[in-house]
């Protein structure tokens, strides 16, 4: 699975981009996205999902739903 940014909640802040340890965030039109074929949710590299961590907005970098 893989982690989503809510484009609607997000602020653009680039938090999330600096923090994600496989470059699956990047800034498009007005927001970021995880691109989800890169997203490895950190697993190996961290405990928890960075993008989740560093986000100033609570529930906005959230897992994909299918």
């Amino acid at each position: 699975m893989a982690f989503q940014i809510v484009s609607s909640q997000c602020t653009a802040c680039g938090a999330c981009e600096f923090e994600c340890p496989s470059g699956a965030i990047k800034f498009k039109g007005e927001t970021y996205i995880i691109d989800a074929k890169k997203c490895t949710e950190c697993e190996g590299a961290f405990d928890t999902q960075q993008c989740a961590q560093v986000c100033p907005v609570p529930k906005t970098c959230i897992p994909l739903k299918h």
